[in-house]
């Protein structure tokens, strides 16, 4: 066949088509609103959780689930892209009275602000850039520390078990870095400092190839939960090498057949103000 070629493997994903949410408990609602909404300006989505049991925070085609009960911290950071990282700054200063006495803190470099919420939760904001491509809003990776020795093992975990090509990088330390979709990552990074004990709280992911790592999970007996047709739970990372386990994290994993799969996401404007409020301008311009 006449004409130019193409290398088609650039375009394929790996099993993992999306990072829909991270999920932290939060004892107090206010408190998390002054936060997630006015400081990071993100949005308390309209139609689902908006009693005081739970809050469900949008940004782009992902959110924070945040019920209401004792603090937990996510064991690392997740990242946010955001189209309006220069507005951010005043919004986190503007946040600080109300936050206080609570571990709020907030440092801001040129391309990217690390924040720290109420209850220790550490947060990453980006601008937009060619590291996530196709990405004006939403969570670009979520990282981890886990121990010296377990990247490769981790690795091989969402290689094999989970059908996503994940390999082990260097950049300073190593890191198992796992895609997801078209822009996001799972990232496991080595240390040798401690890390915290692990508080129960999760992420969620879609995946297209919903039987085979349920398979394999429940061959080697780390399936934690059966939770319906289209949803299944697994939090231990283990090497199928050596079936030791990795690392700790409670995956919500979602075929992609699920109902809420790519749900439409509200995700409001926070420049927008009564004094100086434009018709039209409401929502967010984002890609």
């Amino acid at each position: 066949m006449a004409g130019e070629t193409f290398d088609r493997t650039l375009e394929d994903l790996g099993n993992i088509v999306h990072l829909e949410h991270v999920n932290v408990r939060v004892p107090d609602q206010q408190l998390a609103t002054q936060f997630y909404v006015v400081a990071l300006g993100l949005t308390r989505d309209p139609y689902l959780m908006v009693g005081l049991e739970n809050m469900w925070i949008n940004f782009g085609k992902s959110q924070f689930h945040l019920p209401t009960a004792a603090a937990q911290v996510l064991r690392g950071v997740t990242g946010i892209v955001i189209p309006d990282f220069d507005e951010l700054p005043a919004r986190l200063a503007h946040a600080a009275e109300k936050l206080k006495g609570t571990k709020y803190a907030y440092s801001v470099a040129a391309d990217h602000a690390d924040v720290t919420c109420p209850w220790g939760n550490h947060i990453r904001m980006h601008r937009p850039s060619p590291r996530w491509p196709r990405m004006e809003l939403g969570m670009a990776f979520v990282e981890l520390p886990v121990p010296s020795g377990t990247a490769a093992g981790i690795a091989r975990f969402y290689t094999q078990i989970m059908n996503a090509p994940a390999k082990v990088v260097t950049n300073g330390s190593v890191a198992a870095e796992v895609p997801v979709g078209t822009a996001q990552k799972l990232i496991f990074r080595e240390t040798t400092e401690p890390i915290m004990p692990y508080d129960g709280h999760h992420i969620a992911i879609y995946i297209n190839d919903f039987s085979g790592p349920h398979h394999k999970m429940v061959e080697r007996g780390i399936l934690s939960e059966e939770s319906n047709p289209y949803q299944y739970r697994f939090v231990d990372i283990t090497d199928p090498e050596s079936g030791k386990v990795m690392f700790e994290l409670e995956h919500e994993v979602r075929c992609v057949t699920h109902p809420m799969y790519l749900r439409s996401l509200i995700n409001r404007n926070p420049a927008q103000r009564q004094p100086t409020y434009v018709a039209g301008r409401d929502a967010r311009v984002w890609a």
